[in-house]
């Protein structure tokens, strides 16, 4: 795969060249990033002169972004708001001497030693929040995955800015955003069964919507939750 940069005015855009049919424009939250995937057999210009037909697009796909309500800084303090699966929790800071988490009614407690500096805390909730992503996904995809007959050697979880999740059919691998486990159940399982989704077909064509309206019908309803939500 090759990766190449436009710049048209203020806009940046990263293309990458792909054993692909069709060219596949997408504007990313959190920063309105934009990417192009384009068949291996175009060259640049033919790209340039495609993206200069979507500028009015992108800009709007970018102000829609750029006006969503996003969660604040965290600094980590008894009494601050933190999401865990689509709910707000108020977080309650105990002073500990060993770093643990635990989850009541409306509070997440973080157990933290003395010492413990705010990104040692965000650290450690952080870490709590991929535990718990990875029983959801757990569940997910055993129950998907029987559905769909298909199997994946491995997933993971980790810090990502410009997508939810990602599929590599070569190794048959997923990644997913540690953000999801902020985000209701619904939601989750739409970005499993999408990703899934690949493995069967690579591109956003009318097979994949064929298959997403087969294998989760109200997945429109989902992603338009999961992109209304605070970033």
């Amino acid at each position: 795969m090759r990766t190449e940069h436009l710049q048209i005015g203020d806009l940046e855009v990263e293309v990458k060249f792909k054993p692909i049919k069709n060219l596949h424009l997408s504007v990313h939250p959190p920063y309105g990033k934009v990417t192009v995937s384009s068949p291996e057999y175009f060259d640049l210009e033919k790209v340039h002169v495609y993206l200069t037909t979507k500028i009015g697009w992108i800009k709007r796909e970018q102000k829609k972004i750029a006006n969503q309500e996003r969660e604040g800084e965290k600094l980590m303090i008894t009494r601050e708001s933190h999401y865990f699966l689509g709910k707000r929790y108020l977080l309650k800071v105990t002073e500990a001497k060993r770093a643990y988490v635990e989850i009541h009614h409306h509070v997440i407690e973080l157990f933290s030693p003395a010492h413990y500096t705010t990104a040692q805390k965000q650290k450690q909730l952080d870490n709590w929040y991929r535990k718990e992503l990875n029983t959801v996904l757990g569940k997910l995809l055993t129950h998907h995955l029987r559905i769909m007959n298909l199997t994946v050697d491995t997933y993971s979880v980790r810090k990502m800015k410009t997508k939810w999740g990602s599929c590599n059919n070569e190794n048959r691998t997923l990644n997913f955003n540690i953000e999801l486990i902020k985000k209701p159940i619904e939601c989750i399982e739409y970005i499993v069964v999408h990703e899934l989704v690949h493995l069967l077909e690579r591109n956003h064509n009318k097979n994949f919507i064929i298959l997403m309206d087969r294998y989760l019908p109200n997945w429109r309803t989902q992603k338009k939750i999961l992109n209304d939500l605070p970033l």
